[in-house]
């Protein structure tokens, strides 16, 4: 394998694609094993995918990746899938038996990345410990996602997203004050994990182009939402200070609240720069605080911030949403309202940015499904084909590792692998 170029791959087939780009794609030719389910793992193979990589899911034969059962489902199959598998290929087998295990092997011996998110020591039972799986092929990169990471007192106990959130500072803040701590609504700190593990993979990537030296990245769900919390735990260490729940408010930065409106809905207003603040001071004709010297600067503000929130949400009572975000837009004043999914559907700037990209489903429906992030000028991600059926690409993929037919045949007789479903 060139590890400066990764050697190319046969890209899948488009399959109900909406308006195909014509640029290159940034990461063709990356050969990706995704051997795990659900979010994290999953999460961080798509990212790849949209952008060219080959990725091969590997699923259980029999129900394959729970995630194909979640949430609302459109003849049979989770809508939330579509998203999550759009671009990759499935392979359905099984990693308990040897003969899997093998073949798991053989395909690491010619991939780039290899994606997990089991349990730590899971791997290692199935006898793909990915330092084995190293000495195979020095140049793979192995992303290990796992609730507290692969070392550590705690890296045995079951971790969800919603552990790590915990864990992690968030859930303590995402409370009004003196009530229960609710969840963001998402799983957000899986996502927060993939994305770190994305990252891991590019940085890794840039090391075995200079080097040819491929490595292991150790990603925990409760270090990547950690990773997020600004200055919580240097102002524990400076100040002893146990930052705690504030609503919709951000401590210590004032003002900056959603506050309610004549029409009982939220504008959400950011009106802690210093001269951002003296224009909403004189759009809810407030001139005298605007000019006030202790008002100048963020100390003098957060002294005073009740007051502040007090003097705005007396002015948005008095007024619909419509009319606060309006008039503070004549000002440039940072607002914005809380968009409910029907907002986000409706909204012209989503559909203007390619957010609300509409894909044909195997019944041949449309679909609309969030677009592609982040946005590059050369070389864009795409909708390629839709999310794989369970087992949809097995006899494509053990053909290009050189099994033949009657070996296919007898790997399914056997339940290690399977094709799709009639």
């Amino acid at each position: 394998m060139d590890t400066a170029s990764p050697s190319p791959s046969p890209s899948p087939s488009p399959s109900h694609t909406h308006t195909q780009h014509t640029s290159p794609a940034a990461l063709a030719g990356l050969k990706v094993l995704e051997l795990g389910q659900l979010i994290a793992g999953p999460f961080a193979a798509k990212t790849l995918t949209d952008f060219g990589a080959d990725v091969i899911k590997i699923e259980p034969p029999g129900a394959g990746d729970p995630l194909r059962k979640w949430r609302m489902l459109k003849d049979g199959t989770s809508v939330w899938w579509q998203i999550q598998s759009r671009n990759k290929r499935s392979l359905a087998l099984d990693l308990r038996q040897a003969e899997g295990q093998a073949i798991v092997r053989q395909l690491a011996a010619e991939a780039d990345v290899l994606i997990e998110n089991f349990r730590p020591g899971a791997m290692e039972r199935w006898n793909l410990a990915p330092e084995d799986l190293l000495a195979l092929n020095p140049h793979l990169i192995v992303l290990r996602i796992s609730g507290f990471g692969q070392t550590g007192p705690y890296r045995n106990q079951p971790g969800f997203g919603v552990v790590a959130e915990a864990m992690g500072g968030l859930r303590h803040l995402t409370a009004e004050p003196g009530r229960v701590p609710v969840r963001v609504g998402v799983s957000i700190g899986d996502t927060l994990a993939a994305l770190h593990g994305v990252i891991g993979i590019l940085i890794a990537l840039q090391y075995r182009y200079t080097t040819g030296r491929g490595q292991i990245i150790d990603v925990a769900l409760y270090e990547a939402v950690f990773n997020c919390m600004e200055s919580l735990l240097p102002e524990f260490s400076a100040f002893g200070t146990v930052r705690g729940a504030a609503g919709s408010a951000l401590p210590g930065i004032a003002p900056s609240n959603a506050y309610c409106c004549k029409d009982g809905g939220y504008a959400l207003i950011a009106g802690n720069g210093d001269s951002i603040f003296r224009r909403l001071m004189g759009v809810i004709g407030r001139d005298d605080l605007a000019n006030d010297p202790s008002l100048a600067d963020n100390a003098g503000r957060v002294a005073r911030v009740a007051e502040l929130d007090e003097v705005i949400g007396s002015w948005t009572s008095s007024h619909t949403v419509g009319d606060v975000l309006h008039a503070l837009a004549e000002a440039s004043v940072p607002a914005g309202r809380i968009y409910t999914v029907a907002d986000i559907a409706a909204d012209p700037h989503y559909k203007a940015r390619g957010m609300l990209d509409e894909v044909r489903i195997n019944d041949v429906t449309s679909l609309t499904v969030p677009g592609i992030v982040p946005k590059l000028s050369l070389t864009p991600g795409m909708h390629r084909r839709n999310a794989p059926q369970l087992g949809q690409d097995t006899d494509a993929i053990l053909r290009e590792i050189g099994l033949t037919p009657q070996q296919i045949d007898q790997l399914r007789a056997q339940g290690i692998v399977a094709g799709p479903q009639a």
